[in-house]
């Protein structure tokens, strides 16, 4: 299936820190929200729910990590946006004794999520919508948390002001997202690998969150006067590193699934496919752990309150 999905589920200001402004800027987000409305309720969302297991593999140690940080603040009623097919919301539930809610725009994620929260019998809630819009009762939840879930906003002040509106006061914001990737990301690693076989290879494009995807929130200097301008507090962004790792053959799965590398292999002839699965094979080798392949993710942690 090709596929152009922003893993995870994917300007400087100076003086008076203010967010661009374009002529046409609501038809505009409009139009952006639209599109990843059909993204995430199409082909994306259906990727994403096969490959389940591997993504929700991939990311645990982000999962502990929020598992955590709910259970240092002592958290009764968190928020998880983004949540895609359930696997942070439902972590959480089981962690606290209080209520667990998982948002996110893709219908189809959704429903899986509420089937694995029946098949497992635990005892989180499922909303679908878009939390750009959606109407949250006021000062509901003491902590909202995200893993990659919040960078495909087309309006990212509109989205975040709205979370705010769901948070009590005092509420926590603690969310994980990409930063740049470096030489050492798997993707990154793959795409050198395959470029010269694979000609139509789009180049990476740095990402803004004018610009909804995976790098939309990976300058920090951008992410900050969105979340004052929508009335958070006491923000504090700091540097993840972070080591992930799959078996040999999933890592394989991974990058030519998702990403750039995965985009274009629906495209190409079967000898091609053979020899891109080749070259990375080559690639993995000095990133092999035991049967594991294993690479350094670079995030940010981003904090503040309500």
């Amino acid at each position: 299936m090709t596929n152009q999905l922003a893993l995870g589920r994917m300007e400087s200001f100076g003086g008076q820190r203010t967010l661009p402004r374009r002529l046409g800027a609501v038809a505009e987000n409009e139009q952006i929200a639209a599109e990843q409305a059909a993204r995430w309720n199409g082909p994306s969302a259906q990727t994403w729910i096969e490959n389940q297991d591997l993504l929700d593999g991939l990311y645990r140690p982000f999962e502990e990590l929020l598992v955590r940080f709910v259970g240092d603040v002592s958290s009764r009623r968190v928020l998880d946006v983004g949540c895609g097919t359930g696997s942070t919301t439902l972590a959480v539930a089981r962690a606290i004794k209080g209520r667990a809610v998982g948002v996110d725009i893709s219908e189809p994620m959704i429903a899986v999520a509420r089937e694995r929260a029946h098949s497992e019998r635990v005892e989180a809630e499922f909303v679908c919508g878009d939390v750009q819009s959606r109407n949250f009762s006021e000062a509901q939840f003491d902590t909202v948390i995200s893993r990659f879930g919040v960078m495909f906003f087309s309006d990212p002040v509109a989205a975040f002001r709205n979370i705010h509106e769901a948070a009590e006061e005092g509420a926590h914001l603690r969310m994980i997202v990409w930063r740049n990737p470096d030489s050492n990301d798997i993707m990154v690693i793959a795409e050198r690998a395959a470029a010269s076989l694979l000609p139509d290879l789009p180049p990476r494009q740095p990402g803004t969150p004018e610009t909804p995807g995976q790098f939309a929130f990976a300058d920090p200097d951008l992410v900050t006067p969105i979340l004052e301008a929508s009335w958070w507090r006491d923000i504090a962004i700091e540097a993840l590193n972070i080591e992930l790792s799959l078996p040999r053959a999933d890592m394989l799965r991974y990058v030519t699934t998702f990403g750039l590398v995965g985009g274009q292999l629906g495209m190409v002839d079967k000898a091609t496919h053979g020899q891109v699965i080749d070259r990375l094979s080559d690639a993995f080798a000095p990133f092999e752990v035991g049967p594991d392949v294993q690479y350094r993710a670079a995030c940010w942690v981003v904090s503040a309150r309500a």
